[in-house]
């Protein structure tokens, strides 16, 4: 029998972000995440660059 394979199950790109994981991939308050991805739904590069802005400007 051969080994069990592990299986990594990558999310979807329309998937939400999670606020924590969005704020600490971007150095950016978690305030500041659920403001973008509230505003932003499920467009991550519209998130991301949102998020970019606005950690310029901190």
């Amino acid at each position: 029998m051969p080994p069990a394979q592990t299986t990594h199950k990558k999310s979807p790109p329309n998937d939400p972000y999670e606020p924590a994981g969005f704020a600490a991939r971007h150095g950016i308050g978690i305030e500041d995440a659920r403001r973008i991805l509230t505003l932003h739904k499920g467009d991550r590069d519209s998130s991301n660059r949102a998020a970019h802005k606005i950690k310029g400007l901190n």
